[in-house]
């Protein structure tokens, strides 16, 4: 099992998982957004990687000659660490697991991903992903005491993913719910907004990251009091969101 080949206990393990989301955008789907939901730990296979973001330095058969500093970190399409750099296994993968890895988790859910994009722009003339994540407070956090720092960061691959209109309007909604927005910093998108969002084709993608502190305890991986104060908050803000194409062209993702 994935625990046997971990130096890490379950609860390390989750360190790196985007928890309790999909309550945050349970029931979306009322709404008309359809919804997928990733089922596999991001420890496990982080499907916001490419398939070729194998790293030569956990499993073998590889050539040590990447020049990815996604994968020289350990965060491959299988990570190597989890988060504060801690390694998960006790050894090498061999290629065949990690391939299998691949068929059984990535390649089922982006083959579905892709079809509800291209379904929703076949029948709305286009569509829109929003990618939900969770980012540590650490990664916002500000020195400043003037500044407060993002509660949720919009990224557009800085124009790449997503047509600026929906980017700005996405934002501006989230704004209207009274929440602090950056877009683009520290995150921008990766994978999932880079391969999903064809703005030529009318399929634009935004990632959005939350501050986890809003509501869990980021060391013990625990929902406290503010979960439900930020699903009454943001829940509203995404059935909003989920209307902006043609009012009836919704698609949600995690």
């Amino acid at each position: 099992s994935f625990l046997s080949q971990s130096v890490l206990d379950a609860q390390s393990i989750r360190s790196s998982e985007d928890a309790f989301l999909d309550h945050l955008i349970g029931g979306i789907e009322d709404y008309g957004a359809p919804k997928i939901i990733a089922h596999a730990p991001r420890a496990f296979i982080d499907l916001n990687r490419s398939t070729d973001e194998l790293d030569p330095a956990l499993i073998s058969g590889l050539k040590n000659n990447i020049r990815n500093p996604r994968i020289s970190s350990g965060l491959g399409v299988i990570p190597r660490v989890v988060s504060h750099g801690k390694s998960i296994y006790r050894g090498k993968l061999n290629l065949e697991q990690a391939k299998a890895r691949i068929e059984h988790y990535w390649e089922p859910y982006h083959t579905d991903l892709s079809k509800l994009l291209k379904r929703a722009q076949s029948i709305f003339g286009q569509s829109l992903l929003i990618d939900m994540h969770s980012m540590p407070h650490e990664a916002v956090s500000t020195q400043s005491s003037i500044l407060k720092s993002p509660e949720i960061v919009v990224g557009d691959r800085f124009g790449m993913s997503s047509d600026p209109e929906f980017t700005n309007r996405v934002i501006s909604i989230l704004k209207q719910h009274n929440f602090r927005v950056a877009k683009n910093t520290p995150f921008a998108g990766a994978f999932i907004t880079k391969h999903h969002g064809k703005v030529k084709e009318r399929i634009h993608a935004l990632q959005l990251e939350i501050d986890r502190s809003l509501y869990m305890d980021e060391e013990q991986i625990q929902p406290h009091s503010g979960l439900e104060e930020l699903k009454s908050k943001l829940f509203p803000a995404l059935i909003q969101i989920s209307s902006i194409i043609y009012k009836s062209n919704k698609i949600a993702a995690e």
